[in-house]
């Protein structure tokens, strides 16, 4: 990172450390780049041609470098990859264009910006720049999206880790065993600690699945296995802390911890066909779990399914499971062991995570799809749930 940006100019010329400073970017009155202390700089220079003659020039050389803003002319030639980052400040891309030799000052390129309106939309990712550009060229480079590098990648919502490398793997040509390696540490990818906690007793089993947070991703050029990863990890902190996920968790869902939640969003985002129902299925399950369910199990195929994608198996529909599957108790997974299974079972989006933090009001135990859009209907007893399982027969859903 480069310091002392603030007074324009190259603080090696001087010797000098920083006396201003290096944070929010100062607004100036009418046009920036130096004009003003251009004149100051010529009216000083005039005072030396008069006291000292013929040697002002190298008088007017040293003022004019304290005064006006280094930079280069032009466009600049070669290539340069440059990143700028989610959330990166226009201090901070000036910095990291410094750095790579595209700008001759931090400052150029932050008197550019402020000249341009257009300077906030710079977008994160990846950039080919050139080096020895003008502040004014270079900002037009990262306006410019033709000269982004796109190497983009979405990763649905509900996608479990297992399938979340395969996917990776093919955009990027990284061996699936390198995010199976990456993964098998989730705090070294970033996870805190402290999201390994339950409340409910059952072992705690530290697993990445639930943090590698859906969402499109642009890969860095020669980015690892271990890179990608921390960056999804870094999305769902993100994203959860925006949200107070754990400290609403922790203060409204009575005594559950943030990972037992985390857990529960992940069954709804299986197991809810439309948005509007991801609250409702994860309150299901909490019902079921912490409430007066005969089993306090979940009775959920979609647990049964992650156990066999886990151990190398095909995946079934619920017509297609047999009745053994159905109510083996021998996988961790299974839907009859009382109490939540041992983590997540996918990485479930933004909407799942706010029906798990904050689901509506209900005493429903049961659910079932009624149409072909993926609705369903919710019920208290079996009596309800068995007249809804009528119509969902009558729309030739089961």
């Amino acid at each position: 990172m480069i310091d002392d940006l603030d007074l324009g100019f190259d603080e090696r010329d001087r010797g000098e450390k920083g006396k201003h400073r290096r944070s929010a970017v100062r607004k100036r009155k009418g046009k920036s780049g130096g004009g003003g202390r251009t004149v100051l700089a010529l009216l000083l220079a005039f005072v030396l041609l008069g006291a000292i003659g013929g040697g002002a020039f190298y008088g007017f050389d040293r003022v004019q470098s304290y005064f006006v803003t280094p930079d280069y002319d032009g466009a600049g030639a070669g290539e340069v990859t440059i990143e700028v980052k989610q959330g990166a400040l226009i201090a901070d891309i000036a910095n990291v264009l410094y750095s790579a030799g595209v700008v001759k000052s931090a400052q150029a390129f932050i008197d550019a910006a402020e000249e341009n309106s257009r300077s906030k939309n710079i977008q994160p990712g990846t950039y080919k720049v050139r080096k020895e550009m003008s502040g004014e060229s270079a900002l037009g480079m990262l306006l410019d999206l033709k000269n982004k590098i796109v190497n983009g990648i979405t990763i649905p919502e509900g996608t479990t880790a297992k399938r979340t490398y395969k996917l990776l793997s093919e955009k990027t040509k990284i061996p699936v065993e390198d995010f199976e390696a990456a993964a098998k540490d989730p705090e070294a990818l970033g996870v805190p600690d402290w999201w390994f906690k339950r409340n409910d007793g059952k072992k705690v089993v530290k697993s990445i699945e639930g943090f590698l947070y859906p969402d499109t991703y642009e890969i860095p050029p020669k980015a690892t296995a271990e890179v990608i990863l921390k960056e999804m990890v870094s999305n769902f902190l993100t994203i959860t802390g925006k949200m107070q996920f754990a400290e609403r968790v922790e203060k409204e869902r009575g005594g559950i911890s943030p990972y037992e939640a985390l857990i529960v969003a992940s069954l709804a985002q299986a197991e809810a066909g439309t948005k509007a129902d991801l609250g409702k299925v994860a309150r299901v399950a909490y019902n079921r779990v912490y409430g007066e369910f005969p089993c306090n199990c979940l009775e959920m195929d979609v647990t049964v399914n992650y156990h066999l994608e886990l151990t190398g198996q095909k995946t079934k529909t619920s017509a297609e499971m047999s009745q053994s599957e159905l109510v083996d108790t021998r996988s961790p997974y299974s839907r009859k062991l009382r109490g939540l299974v041992p983590t997540p079972i996918n990485n479930p989006g933004k909407d799942a995570l706010e029906g798990a933090m904050d689901p509506p009001e209900g005493k429903w135990l049961f659910f079932v799809a009624v149409d072909k859009e993926g609705n369903s209907e919710f019920a208290e007893t079996v009596e309800q749930h068995e007249r809804n399982k009528d119509k969902a027969r009558e729309a030739g859903i089961i």
